[in-house]
């Protein structure tokens, strides 16, 4: 059923993922599923803020992403498992329905975080991912 799984991962709340890498790992032998992790990197934004920073900070910034992505999935991801990290960089909802369908997904693990009254009034990644994606998303909580 599912040939393409994308694990969106948040690098800055490792403790959110268990439950996420868990699930996705079993999906994934189930179905002898290649494993996409997906972590998104923020982009400096407006130029008024870029022109305080290095020149090469945002290569710093995937470089340091990549690296512990890496490190994170050497330790979580069972060596049986086909898989693939990947580091994005812009807006996270934007980031991963992009990716998901630049890499065929049949599916998206995501995490969603207990709402704050911002989220509802604003709509979390993880809603704006459900609502956009075009294919079955998982929201693991």
């Amino acid at each position: 059923m599912f040939k393409d799984i994308m694990l969106c991962v948040d690098m800055q709340d490792q403790s959110s993922m268990t439950r996420a890498f868990d699930t996705s790992v079993e999906l994934c032998r189930n179905e002898s599923a290649i494993l996409h992790i997906l972590s998104v990197v923020p982009d400096v934004g407006f130029p008024v803020v870029g022109q305080y920073l290095e020149n090469d900070f945002e290569e710093k910034i995937i470089a340091e992403a990549k690296k512990q992505l890496s490190e994170l999935v050497q330790k979580s991801v069972p060596d049986d498992i086909k898989v693939r990290h990947i580091v994005a960089q812009g807006s996270i909802y934007d980031q991963i329905v992009s990716m998901s369908q630049q890499i065929g997904a049949d599916l998206i693990v995501i995490t969603a975080h207990r709402p704050e009254l911002k989220d509802y009034l604003l709509g979390p990644n993880a809603a704006r991912v459900v609502r956009h994606a075009k294919c079955s998303v998982l929201v693991i909580r």
